[in-house]
């Protein structure tokens, strides 16, 4: 059996793993039992009731967190025109076409999210291989491929988070850092379940929300009360 370290054995005794605590002592617990030496992630793990293996039961979206996720974006851009001026005053960091393309393939990948203007994709698709496996594929379902590049760049530089429900039926989401005060968090959070709300399947029967942990990085989950998380005001 694996012996548990000292920092994880005192942040355990913290949390009652069968208690389902109101949102707001769950952002207190996952703070504190975060046992990481630096300004780590506070997640969340949302178990919904559907069945990914039907595409009708498919969730994916984005949500832009209100107060971002302490986090900073490098946003690649494939346009060209006034397009491409439009994502460089927006602030993208990379703008460009069959150029960026090539070094891409050529194994670059210093940026975190791309975005593709719908005569780009042409170029963008052979190297879905390489950007595919990493979520960076420019998708039109979750609006990273589309003419108005000047608000999803400003979105994700303000905070805008992907998500896809995972083979378990779970979305996973980052809410920000531990050094956000509890009111942001909650706020990230509300925006969250919102949007996951907003986009529950026709197909999906029964409970929708099944379950919810947030945690730390590194740190103990704690579990929070649907009925409460679906009530939440931030």
């Amino acid at each position: 059996m694996t012996k548990k370290g000292k920092k994880y054995e005192a942040a355990a005794k913290l949390v009652d793993r069968e208690a389902r605590y109101p949102v707001a002592e769950a952002i207190s617990l996952a703070k504190q039992t975060t046992y990481a030496n630096y300004d780590c992630s506070i997640d969340v793990a949302v178990n919904l009731g559907v069945d990914p293996r039907h595409a009708d039961q498919m969730v994916r979206g984005a949500v832009v967190l209100p107060h971002g996720t302490g986090k900073s974006v490098r946003v690649l851009v494939f346009a060209e025109g006034d397009k491409a001026k439009e994502a460089e005053a927006a602030g993208a960091d990379f703008v460009g076409s069959k150029d960026l393309v090539a070094k891409i393939k050529d194994g670059w990948l210093d940026f975190d999210k791309v975005v593709a203007t719908p005569d780009q994709m042409r170029y963008v698709g052979p190297i879905g291989r390489i950007l595919g496996p990493r979520g960076l594929m420019p998708n039109p379902k979750v609006g990273t491929v589309t003419m108005d590049v000047t608000r999803v760049v400003g979105d994700l530089k303000a905070g805008r988070v992907e998500f896809r429900v995972d083979k378990a039926g779970i979305v996973h989401c980052p809410l920000g850092r531990k050094s956000f005060d509890d009111d942001k968090l909650a706020a990230n959070f509300q925006a969250l379940m919102d949007t996951l709300t907003r986009l529950r399947p026709a197909a999906a029967k029964g409970r929708y929300i099944e379950s919810i942990t947030m945690s730390g990085t590194i740190g103990i989950g704690v579990k929070i009360d649907t009925a409460d998380a679906q009530g939440v005001q931030a």
